[in-house]
């Protein structure tokens, strides 16, 4: 069994670091992080999408949600029927239908994973839910070594359906806590903000939740505000008018506008107070 990964940014990295295993990778990015991340996982970088599929049997694509879509089409004409085509992108359940007509054109089987839990600290045990014509064979290669999915249809759809639908909860609470420090701290209110919120929702330490939600805002915006758009695409196929998602996009947009992940060097901060620090240097509106 040989396994590839289309992109190699954080999530494909820390699988591929959890496989334990030599994979092979091809990524737009040839920057020194992405080099480093192959020395460290033990990937070797390949140079063409051609190259790619001639050398794995399963392919993973790990790209960002809106070039979910582009990988596909760019890596269709070289698969073969013996290859199983993962998309581990998060998009709306009309766009990995779309994703699945395009890899199995090629005659390659096609599996959709959606990834319920950041991958770190999960790496390749992160748990996920998998669809389509090739989730079996996917679940089956991989169990053994310690990949966790769990099959909820063979039809496209119902396990992105399920991830974008969490989105709304978890990537909404980042931008929540996020706008909340941004106003609470320029009155030094935010430690009573916590205090009043532990008494409505006791067993939560909310000032470290906010210093880890905050963060992963610095550090995934921009992917964040992506996926959020496919959020809001998946409840208009539906008719459901996407007021929250939309404005959980302008938030993680922020950050990108403000220029976070630049100051922080793309590593987490230690606290949502040095983020406020940083973004006080910017506008701290949404627009």
């Amino acid at each position: 069994m040989k396994i590839g990964f289309v992109g190699f940014g954080e999530a494909a990295f820390h699988i591929a670091k959890g496989l334990q295993l030599p994979v092979t990778a091809f990524d737009i990015d040839t920057g020194q992080k992405v080099r480093e991340r192959a020395q460290e996982a033990g990937a070797r970088l390949v140079e063409s999408n051609r190259e790619l599929a001639e050398s794995c049997d399963i392919m993973m694509s790990a790209v960002t949600a809106n070039q979910a879509l582009n990988a596909a089409e760019q890596n269709a004409p070289f698969l073969t029927p013996h290859h199983i085509y993962a998309d581990l992108n998060s998009v709306s359940p009309g766009l990995k239908q779309s994703i699945a007509r395009v890899i199995e054109a090629s005659g390659a089987r096609f599996a959709e994973i959606a990834m319920m839990a950041p991958v770190p600290p999960y790496g390749h045990r992160v748990p996920m839910l998998a669809g389509g014509s090739g989730a079996e064979d996917f679940v089956a290669k991989l169990a053994p070594l310690g990949i966790s999915a769990e099959i909820v249809s063979r039809e496209v759809g119902t396990a992105a359906a399920t991830k974008m639908f969490r989105s709304i909860i978890v990537k909404g609470m980042e931008a929540l806590i996020t706008e909340c420090v941004l106003g609470a701290t320029r009155y030094s209110a935010d430690e009573r903000v916590f205090a009043s919120l532990a008494e409505t929702f006791p067993g939560i330490n909310w000032s470290e939740l906010a210093d880890y939600m905050v963060g992963r805002v610095v550090v995934h915006g921009e992917r964040r505000a992506r996926e959020m758009e496919e959020v809001a695409a998946t409840l208009r196929e539906i008719d459901i008018e996407p007021i929250m998602a939309e404005a959980i996009v302008r938030r993680m947009d922020w950050s990108v506008e403000a220029g976070l992940k630049q100051i922080f060097r793309g590593e987490a901060p230690k606290s949502y107070r040095e983020v406020v620090a940083a973004a006080a240097k910017k506008p701290v509106g949404a627009d």
